[in-house]
């Protein structure tokens, strides 16, 4: 049994990272506290997901590779590819976003936080126009910690 459904949990230096599978496509990428175990991988998909985020965390320019499950609407599908399109080491703002898209930035801002698939579809690299912006739907605390982290990480800040 895995923990809280987890397919794999990796140790990151400001986190523990999730991994969920399903039916051969990678399910859910999630950030989660230290005090939840770490969990060697239970599939072959979460052991290929594990090994492509090790190699994150000693190379951010490492690239992933994972076959991932079809979610989200199709304006979040959007936004994804436009974030994705984001170099490492560079950021861009939410309203840069949004206008590239015809939208507004609080929408690009929702369908970040809504991402399934962090680290693989860099959400980190979208911020606010005079500082970090929010991240997975919070404004402060742990996973703005996160966000800090892998900016600095990918030399971003």
């Amino acid at each position: 049994m895995s923990n809280l459904g987890f397919d794999a949990v990796i140790a990151f230096p400001a986190m523990h990272v999730g991994v969920r599978t399903d039916a051969g496509v990678l399910a859910e990428i999630a950030y989660l506290p230290k005090s939840l175990a770490t969990l060697a991988p239970v599939t072959r998909l979460a052991e290929r997901a594990a090994r492509q985020l090790e190699k994150y965390i000693d190379d951010p320019d490492a690239p992933f590779s994972l076959p991932l499950a079809r979610v989200g609407s199709p304006f979040q599908r959007r936004v994804w590819a436009a974030i994705s399109a984001i170099p490492r080491g560079e950021v861009l703002t939410y309203g840069r976003i949004a206008k590239a898209l015809r939208s507004a930035p609080r929408a690009v801002g929702q369908a970040c936080g809504s991402n399934w698939f962090p680290l693989v579809i860099p959400c980190h690299r979208v911020v606010g126009a005079n500082g970090l912006g929010g991240f997975a739907h919070h404004g402060e605390g742990f996973h703005i910690e996160i966000k800090r982290w892998l900016l600095e990480h990918e030399r971003a800040l």
